[in-house]
């Protein structure tokens, strides 16, 4: 008899369990339904008139011109505005953009990581969504922003980006060289990597994968903020150019490369490289190269205007002023040849450039209609993004564009972009939502 009680107690307790079980396995997701709204999909130059889009958790799961009424749905009505695909750019560095050139000199990580998390949230409050992170230890960043500690953008991030000895991330101060280790301080941190020869370089780029890249970042030329590298030089050799994209390959991902100039460039796509950083002193010749290789351009609309960076050197103020002074050719050649081209800010050193993040995707409007310049900073960039293929933290649904299973990052846009590109510029007055991942950070609607 008590054997009987027994397994009747634990009958009902299995019973108990599975239910319990199965009703959290069931629980609904939250749902919203934004009403009354013209879409563009991130794709298409024609806007989805008098539309509806439904986000069932983080994904939306109906984009429909019909009437559609969902029990429980939480309802913002549009009010016959624009919604738009959440921006993303393609060159951002969350752990430098407001970080002055002088802590790279003189402080630490900590205070690195502590400038970082506003800014996080700042980038998020500008609309972008997500971000390609191309150089700088973002790792512990990411994982708070995921996580919902704090707020920010999605993040692609390539970590310590790599450099030669004397290249362009080599930030060691003069008496540093020579040295008995290519590890300073940068280094250890995960900031900056320094690496030397074939067998150096490989065990570098495994060591970043090993981090938890979602790519790698070389210097392949020189730079414009840093002291010791003149613009026109060549960094890196075939060979050890060839052992970093083979670690890539091993990693089923590509490698992005900080260049300007010409013969850099070939031999970084002669390498396997995809993604050119900047590129701003191209000739048609190697843009038809990289074309025929399927290679991206990943510049900047950077000109010597207002918003020009300003630097602490008279030496990176020439660097600035050559660089920039290619950028409408680039463009012109680099469209008119028909390579892919994304769109990035590389805010950098600077809290009032940063803000001016959305003020930048403006200025596309020199070389692009509105809809190019919109499309290349969405589904563009996106594209872009899923060559990290595996290593791609974000592949539940698709990025940078409004369609059904994709991404519910999005912005309700007070007019139409489509028509006045100057819109994405003043966020706090025109975005009166912004949703990533299903959960509204803004609304002002109410």
């Amino acid at each position: 008899m008590r054997k009987i009680l027994y397994l009747i107690a634990g009958t009902m307790a299995a019973l108990l369990t599975s239910s319990t079980v199965l009703s959290e396995e069931v629980a609904p997701e939250p749902q919203t339904l934004i009403t009354n709204v013209n879409v563009f999909d991130g794709v298409n130059e024609d806007l989805i008139k008098n539309a509806n889009v439904l986000i069932t958790g983080n994904l939306i799961t109906r984009v429909s011109t019909e009437n559609l009424t969902v029990e429980g749905a939480t309802v913002i009505n549009g009010g016959g505005r624009t919604l738009i695909p959440g921006l993303t750019d393609a060159h951002w560095h969350m752990t430098m953009a407001e970080v002055p050139q002088i802590t790279l000199l003189t402080g630490d990580a900590y205070e690195i990581a502590a400038r970082a998390v506003p800014t996080a949230e700042k980038t998020l409050m500008r609309g972008f969504t997500t971000v390609r992170d191309i150089g700088g230890n973002s790792f512990s960043l990411k994982k708070l922003i995921d996580s919902g500690v704090i707020p920010g953008p999605r993040m692609l991030v390539a970590g310590p980006p790599l450099s030669q000895t004397g290249g362009h991330y080599d930030y060691r101060l003069p008496h540093d060289i020579p040295s008995e280790t290519s590890l300073d301080y940068w280094g250890k941190s995960g900031f900056f990597v320094i690496g030397d020869g074939v067998p150096e370089v490989r065990k570098r780029a495994r060591e970043i994968f090993r981090m938890g890249a979602s790519q790698i970042k070389i210097a392949a030329g020189g730079g414009v903020a840093s002291i010791f590298d003149p613009l026109d030089v060549r960094q890196y050799s075939l060979e050890e150019m060839e052992a970093i994209v083979d670690v890539a390959r091993s990693y089923n991902s590509y490698v992005a490369a900080h260049v300007f100039t010409d013969e850099a460039v070939k031999m970084a796509v002669k390498a396997g490289i995809k993604s050119i950083e900047h590129g701003m002193l191209l000739s048609s010749d190697t843009l038809k190269m990289m074309k025929k290789n399927g290679v991206w351009l990943s510049t900047q609309p950077l000109v010597d205007d207002e918003d020009r960076m300003v630097f602490p050197n008279p030496e990176s103020t020439k660097k600035w002023i050559k660089a920039t002074d290619g950028t409408d050719n680039v463009y012109k050649l680099a469209k008119k040849i028909g390579v892919k081209i994304a769109f990035g800010t590389d805010a950098i050193m600077d809290p009032g450039m940063a803000a001016k993040q959305g003020k930048y995707l403006s200025k596309l409007s020199r070389w692009f209609t509105p809809y190019e310049a919109l499309k290349m900073a969405t589904s563009d960039n996106a594209e872009l993004m899923e060559l990290a293929g595996p290593r791609h933290p974000y592949r539940k649904g698709p990025l940078g564009r409004i369609t059904e299973g994709a991404y519910a990052d999005l912005i309700l846009v007070n007019g139409n972009p489509l028509e006045d590109l100057n819109l994405v510029a003043d966020p706090d007055k025109n975005f009166d939502l912004i949703m990533k991942d299903g959960k509204v950070y803004k609304n002002a609607l109410n």
